[in-house]
């Protein structure tokens, strides 16, 4: 538990629910992001510059839940667990921004007393004090409740929409600007599955993207896309509107989604389209019919049967994992998340104007004109702005 100046503190300011449920347990190395990261908390303090004694207590909480974590990372029992200790490890990671702004705001708190207390450095007191500010409102962005599926790899589906063969064409636009963008951030991409349209592009692709955090960046990438631009088919030099489709996401571990056998109708077919010695001969393609949801997986990319219903497997899997996640967020946060963007696909979440090199991200309202720079994978702008809106949006709760 808190120390007890600590949780009289916290216990005032939260409502008892909330302190019933997310209070910390002891040792678990967690309690400062479930005890002290909550909303209710943080929005509570979110009107100006967080009380000296508030702080304070926040600060001694980041450092000893830093301090625990490091404890039970060397802890034999932990260490020989590794799902327990990857838990662990993830914690860990997740305290140091929190732990090193903690101290930033000791040294600077130090430095202001000393200089109030001293005539010849009170001309820094205004200085100190604005740096002492911007690292209270740093500190609690911070501690913002952040999603656990943020650190996950993700897989992305993108599929063509309206427009006929200019939606396949930029459906591969959009798999090309993705893939670059993942390039670019040092995370390795993984085709599963493609349908090529006859025309160029994907009528659907579905790829991986692994490495930390994953998730927390391609995220924002969920949506309908919609492009304005002259097809290489249009004679007259019209002006067409098409779209494509992406889904988003974190892909789950096999102890995160149980899956019953008996819940799932495997069948197998003979792959079709291109191919070579083995894909159009034998019966190596796999459809998955997981019965409760109705959810439906074909997968046939691969020469071997058992290859195809692992890959399967994994965007099944996956999407059982987000349409829990799905249940939860409608029943907890319908409200914030309809404030910025949900991500699902019917959501025309940004329009890439090719006339006037614009691209458009409706939910923030930013424009950029760099639209060939976008295509090739400089999304960085967007995922910062987006983040730090979902930020500031849960402080205000």
């Amino acid at each position: 538990m808190f120390q007890e100046s600590a949780a009289r503190a916290v216990i005032q300011t939260l409502p008892s629910p909330w302190c019933a449920s997310r209070r910390a347990e002891p040792g678990s190395g967690g309690g400062l992001l479930l005890a002290l990261a909550g909303r209710q908390f943080l929005a509570s303090l979110g009107g100006g510059t967080l009380c000296c004694m508030a702080i304070q207590e926040l600060v001694d909480e980041v450092e000893r839940s830093y301090r625990e974590t490091q404890e039970r990372l060397s802890d034999p029992a932990v260490y020989n667990d590794h799902r327990e200790a990857a838990d662990v490890g993830r914690r860990l990671k997740e305290l140091e921004g929190p732990r090193k702004l903690a101290q930033e705001w000791r040294e600077i708190r130090a430095d202001l007393d000393a200089a109030q207390d001293d005539g010849d450095l009170r001309e820094l007191v205004p200085e100190l004090e604005e740096r002492l500010g911007r690292l209270e409102e740093d500190l609690k962005l911070a501690l913002v409740e952040s999603d656990p599926a943020d650190r996950k790899d993700v897989l992305v589906e993108i599929r063509q929409g309206v427009g006929g063969d200019e939606a396949a064409l930029w459906a591969g636009d959009l798999y090309r600007m993705l893939t670059r963008y993942a390039e670019r951030l040092g995370l390795k991409t993984e085709v599963l599955s493609s349908s090529e349209s006859d025309g160029g592009g994907f009528k659907e692709v579905t790829f991986a993207v692994k490495g930390d955090g994953a998730y927390s960046i391609f995220k924002w990438e969920g949506g309908t896309h919609r492009v304005q631009r002259v097809p290489q088919t249009e004679s007259q030099g019209r002006i067409h509107t098409s779209t494509a489709t992406v889904a988003v996401m974190p892909e789950a571990e096999e102890v995160e989604v149980e899956i019953d056998p008996n819940d799932l109708k495997i069948d197998v077919y003979r792959s079709t389209g291109p191919g070579g010695q083995s894909v159009n001969t034998t019966d190596s393609a796999v459809r998955i019919t997981h019965l409760p949801t109705g959810l439906v997986v074909a997968m046939q990319d691969e020469k071997s049967q058992l290859q195809n219903k692992v890959k399967a497997m994994r965007v099944l899997r996956a999407r059982l994992f987000e349409l829990e996640r799905q249940k939860q967020r409608e029943e907890q946060e319908a409200t914030r998340r309809s404030q910025i963007g949900s991500g699902e696909r019917a959501e025309k979440i940004r329009t890439y104007n090719f006339a006037e090199s614009r691209v458009t991200d409706h939910r923030i309202k930013l424009t950029q004109h760099r639209l060939d720079a976008i295509l090739d994978g400089e999304l960085d702008e967007f995922t910062k702005t987006l983040t730090s809106e979902d930020q500031r949006r849960a402080l205000e709760g």
